[in-house]
């Protein structure tokens, strides 16, 4: 019996000791949700987790992407937590639906409150118009603790390569799906969309339809099938007091 247990407790300590060292790999600063839709707006939360276990987070850098800014940038307040927003000049003018825009936040600052080890805090921020002619964007993130160590999760992912050491929030930007307006205007494919709907309600009502048909049948099978086995339970309890009484 020992010569089986040993490989199975070696083998238990060796997956305990990858998850260990795999551990760490996942304590990184991340935006959720992970994706959101070109030309929209959508609410985020950079998650912080506190990854260390003899001191705490004090302080969150978000530097927002240049290439690619963003013209309306709103953060959440945040319980204990004071939040210093960073605007900058705009190289060239970005154009958007409410005219041109100048100047744009390129970075958000947390302070003031404090992260416990083993504890994460999430920081919500609303931001857009998205871009439309990127796939992604990253944001470049200082984590400092009351150590005064910062861990800088700047690195941006390459596709198809592993994932960086101290990987940065990315933010997967998808098509807009066929039928979405984020800016409350009607198209083409809203009347799609709308004509869609209708012809499904149809099809559900058909279904609903067929539904109460195929309840009705089973309902009268299994009636029939009491009757019967309540006929032969009667059977049997008769033929039972025929024997005893013999």
């Amino acid at each position: 019996m020992r010569r089986h247990r040993l490989p199975v407790l070696g083998g238990l300590t060796a997956g305990a000791l990858v998850l260990l060292a795999a551990g760490p790999a996942f304590a990184h600063v991340t935006v959720q949700p992970e994706q959101a839709e070109k030309g929209g707006y959508s609410t985020v939360d950079f998650k912080v987790p506190n990854e260390r276990d003899d001191s705490s987070t004090v302080k969150l850098e978000v530097n927002l992407p240049t290439d690619h800014p963003l013209a309306s940038v709103m953060p959440q307040p945040v319980p204990g937590w004071d939040v210093k927003v960073t605007k900058s000049k705009l190289p060239k003018p970005l154009e958007t639906d409410d005219g041109k825009v100048t100047e744009a936040v390129t970075k958000i600052t947390w302070t003031g409150g404090t992260i416990e080890p083993g504890m994460f805090q999430q920081f919500p921020v609303s931001v857009g118009p998205l871009p439309k002619d990127a796939d992604q964007l990253a944001f470049k993130a200082l984590q400092t603790y009351d150590d005064k160590q910062v861990v800088r999760w700047i690195e941006e992912p390459k596709e198809g390569g592993p994932e960086p050491e101290n990987p940065a929030p990315v933010l997967k930007l998808t098509d807009a799906a066929e039928g979405s307006h984020g800016h409350g205007s009607a198209s083409a494919g809203d009347a799609k969309g709308t004509k869609a709907t209708a012809s499904g309600s149809g099809t559900a009502k058909t279904a609903s339809e067929s539904g109460g048909d195929g309840t009705d049948t089973t309902a009268r099978v299994l009636g029939i099938a009491g009757i019967v086995i309540g006929a032969a339970g009667v059977t049997f309890g008769v033929l039972a007091g025929r024997r005893r009484s013999a």
